[in-house]
C-alpha cells in the first residue's frame, strides 16, 4: 500500500466543497489501506510535503488552484506523482473558452457562444456589440466566468435588459466571460476513466428540483437536486454520451477520472459544455452516484485514480 497525501481545501471559492470531496477521499483511501496524510493547499503546502514525503498525492481541489493547472506544476516541480490531468490539459478544461474553441475544432457539438474580457468592456467598448451578440444567439442565453467551477457566477438571461447585469455578476468571479446559446434539455454527465483503453462510467441525469438549471445550491444542498440513472435513455444514446465524452476528455488530452457535462435537446442531440478534470466527489456529486448506478462501489473509484496517477514528464 501507499502514503498518499490528499491535497484539499485551498483558497478557492470551492473550498468548502474540495473539503467535503477530500473527506470522502480520505476515508475510502483509509478502508483501502493506505497510509492517509490530509494536507491543506495553504502558504505552507511545499513544505509540507517536503517534510510529509508521499508517494503519490490525491488532488482534491476544486476551483482554481487546483483545477487550473496551478497546483500540477507545483507537483511536476517536486517529481511527486499525482492524480487526474497534467497541467495543460487542466488549464485547457479549466477555461470554458479554449475548451470549446478545442471542442469545435474536433467537430464535437458544443454550444455557439462568444467571450470578452473585463479589459474590452472596460477599454474597447465591447458593450455596444451585446445587441449583436443577443441577435446572434438569441434568447434565453446562458453567460458564465470563464474560469470557474460548481457552476458559480452563472446566469440564464430571458430578458433583453438583463444581460448587461449578468455580465457584471460574472465578472465578480473571472475577468473574462462567455456567453453562450442556451440549450434546453436534460442535464447528463458522464465520468469517463481515460485509461490506455478509455471507458465510461453509466450517464447520470440531473434533476434540479425549484431551480432553473443545476446551480451551486442545487449541486451542494441535499434534496436540492435527484440524481438518477434514467431509465427513458434508449441504449443508443448512452453509448453515444459516452463516445462523445471520451472524445471531449481525449481532445483535452485528459488523463486519470473526468466527468464530462452534457446537454441532450429536444431533438436527441447531445451538446457537451465542459469537462470537469477533479469531479466533485461529496455525498451529492455525480461521479459517486456513476460508481454506485454501474455496482463499483466509490472506493473502487478511488482505487483506479489513485492507480492512473502520473507526472507529465
Amino acid at each position: 500500500m501507499s502514503r498518499v497525501a490528499v491535497l484539499r481545501g485551498g483558497p478557492s471559492l470551492e473550498r468548502e466543497v474540495s473539503l467535503r470531496s477530500g473527506t470522502n477521499v480520505e476515508l475510502a483511501l483509509g478502508r483501502l489501506g493506505h497510509e492517509v496524510i490530509p494536507l491543506d493547499a495553504d502558504a505552507h503546502m511545499v513544505r509540507a510535503l517536503r517534510e510529509a514525503r508521499p508517494e503519490v498525492v490525491f488532488v482534491a481541489l476544486h476551483g482554481r488552484g487546483g483545477e487550473d493547472g496551478t497546483v500540477q506544476e507545483i507537483l511536476e516541480i517536486l517529481k511527486i506523482p499525482y492524480t487526474g490531468s497534467g497541467v495543460l490539459a487542466s488549464e485547457r478544461a479549466m477555461d470554458k473558452v479554449v475548451s470549446k474553441a478545442l471542442f469545435r475544432g474536433a467537430d464535437i457539438p458544443t454550444p455557439h457562444g462568444y467571450a470578452f474580457s473585463k479589459e474590452a468592456f472596460s477599454k474597447m467598448g465591447a458593450a455596444d456589440a451585446l445587441p449583436e451578440i443577443q441577435q446572434s444567439l438569441g434568447l434565453p442565453l446562458c453567460v458564465k466566468p470563464a474560469r470557474q467551477g460548481s457552476a458559480l457566477g452563472i446566469s440564464i438571461v430571458r430578458e433583453p435588459g438583463d444581460l448587461g447585469g449578468a455580465i457584471l455578476n460574472a465578472m465578480g468571479f473571472d475577468d473574462r466571460v462567455l456567453m453562450e446559446r442556451f440549450v434546453p434539455g436534460r442535464e447528463l454527465a458522464v465520468s469517463v476513466v481515460m485509461a490506455n483503453d478509455p471507458w465510461a462510467l453509466p450517464l447520470i441525469e440531473a434533476v434540479p428540483l425549484g431551480h432553473d438549471f443545476y446551480d451551486f445550491e442545487a449541486r451542494y444542498t441535499p434534496g436540492e437536486t435527484e440524481l438518477r440513472a434514467p431509465r427513458d435513455l434508449d441504449e443508443a444514446t448512452a453509448q453515444d454520451a459516452a463516445a462523445v465524452s471520451i472524445a471531449a476528455a481525449r481532445t483535452l488530452e485528459c488523463r486519470g477520472i473526468a466527468r464530462v457535462d452534457l446537454i441532450l435537446d429536444d431533438e436527441g442531440r447531445l451538446w457537451v459544455l465542459e469537462v470537469n478534470t477533479i469531479p466533485g466527489m461529496t455525498d451529492t456529486s455525480l461521479l459517486p452516484k456513476a460508481a454506485e448506478v454501474a455496482g463499483i462501489g466509490f472506493d473502487r473509484v478511488v482505487a483506479d485514480m489513485l492507480e492512473l496517477a502520473a507526472l507529465d514528464t
